[in-house]
């Protein structure tokens, strides 16, 4: 039978948990204090504590420091609201999950029968830590430098959880591979994965993207639409660049994240939704909070476990790695070997990859396509090894006393047409949305007419 701790100092409170628990299946046993709890568990070994924040000689915290050696254990804090801060920062130190007072019997029930999966999924974490350790990996993740493997650890103690996750990082850094990971490690692994960039989405159109619609709600919707939200239920939904959401959009957001309810555009009826967030941004999501696009509420509201993924430049020794990673993902989808010149590894090497990942997957795959056996240096983007720099075809140039405008626009058109025109690719490339892109390339249309 499962096993289980609770510590409470109240009484009555006690009683009521622990028989709760035991009602779940569990073998209870109960302690007042963290120092009665230590004698508990030198004869006891539970695999899920239950505990108090707040003690009479301590806090709920202090537990974790006396299983931390065990990963059998799971610890479920229990807190009131204005601890709450407390509460998710014990995520951090390897706490399960935790309830508010006064205790919701549904959502305990929900944690405690969650526990056995979670086992089995840091079973299988430690797994791919062993992929890690031996290849390099974790999951779809690649890399061994010691941000990823940081990156890595942050990733396993969140996974697993009902957090919200908050992916701050540069264009390129694979901020959607980390939001699948999170999915692939949790307990809605076998649910949906949802994903959607809200800067891509145009303003009129993105409630009913996220939300549905229903039918005649407005002009074109000739037909009944179901949201992302509810294609997403029971599983993961990821919002990316969500600080370029619509300000009106985000107060709709908001309520749903508060309540688990929503209604299409043109409905009345409320739908239950059960979905994780997983957000993500390129910008500095407080420094959009000041500039009165991101509604500050909705960030904390968002932000419960904030990640930062390190830009490509900081990932010393992956780079190499990744390149090698990349041609042989596209040798095997050819069919066809092909190898690295040691110059163009040089060149590699030596690039600042403002891109990040993504431009250095994008290089490979162009060098692989251009290069016969070999991919040498002539293989690779001119960028990347010297020969363009900042002028592309002799037309468009960065010279000194040019204004900050006209630089900004040569290096929009320098992006684009290094990206064939893809606007959403040379908008990622900039570190910017594809609403920015559009709005500047209007401009300079105007300007030009």
């Amino acid at each position: 039978m499962t096993q289980a701790l609770v510590l409470e100092d109240d009484r009555n409170t006690l009683n009521a948990l622990a028989t709760l628990v035991e009602l779940e299946g569990f073998e209870v046993r109960t302690a007042q204090t963290v120092a009665e709890a230590r004698g508990v568990l030198e004869a006891f070994q539970p695999q899920v504590i239950l505990s108090d924040l707040m003690l009479p000689d301590g806090r709920g915290t202090e537990i974790l420091k006396l299983i931390q050696e065990d990963g059998s254990v799971e610890i479920i804090l229990i807190t009131g609201e204005a601890s709450l801060e407390t509460a998710v920062e014990a995520l951090r130190l390897g706490a399960y999950d935790y309830l508010t007072k006064p205790v919701d019997e549904a959502r305990l029930k929900t944690l405690l029968a969650g526990v056995k999966r979670t086992r089995e999924l840091k079973n299988e974490i430690s797994e791919l830590r062993g992929e890690l350790r031996s290849m390099g990996r974790f999951g779809k993740m690649v890399g061994t430098s010691k941000p990823m493997q940081r990156l890595y650890q942050l990733l396993e103690k969140v996974a697993p959880t009902e957090a919200t996750v908050f992916l701050v990082g540069e264009s390129g850094t694979g901020k959607e591979l980390a939001a699948q990971t999170v999915h692939a490690l949790s307990k809605r692994r076998n649910e949906p994965f949802v994903a959607v960039n809200c800067g891509a989405v145009s303003p009129t159109l993105i409630e009913s993207e996220l939300f549905g619609h229903e039918r005649g709600a407005f002009t074109g919707a000739d037909s009944q639409r179901t949201g992302l939200f509810e294609q997403a239920n029971g599983g993961t939904l990821f919002l990316d660049e969500v600080t370029e959401m619509p300000l009106e959009l985000q107060v709709k957001l908001l309520r749903v994240l508060e309540t688990g309810k929503l209604t299409r555009v043109g409905g009345s009826r409320l739908m239950d939704v059960d979905v994780r967030i997983v957000s993500a941004t390129n910008r500095d999501p407080f420094q959009a909070v000041e500039e009165g696009v991101l509604r500050e509420d909705l960030l904390y509201r968002l932000r419960v476990f904030p990640v930062d993924l390190p830009p490509l430049r900081e990932r010393h020794g992956d780079i190499e790695l990744l390149a090698e990673h990349f041609l042989a993902g596209q040798a095997k989808e050819a069919g066809i070997e092909k190898t690295f010149h040691p110059d163009a590894l040089r060149a590699i090497r030596a690039f600042p990859w403002p891109g990040n990942v993504r431009e250095l997957r994008n290089a490979v795959q162009r060098a692989f396509i251009i290069a016969d056996d070999v991919l040498d240096i002539e293989s690779l983007p001119q960028e990347i090894t010297g020969g363009a720099g900042h002028r592309v075809g002799g037309a468009l140039e960065l010279h000194a006393g040019m204004s900050i405008a006209e630089a900004e626009k040569i290096l929009i058109e320098l992006t684009l047409e290094a990206n064939d025109g893809d606007k959403p690719a040379a908008a990622e490339q900039l570190g910017i949305s594809l609403k920015t892109l559009y709005n500047r390339l209007r401009a300079y249309q105007d300007e030009a007419e």
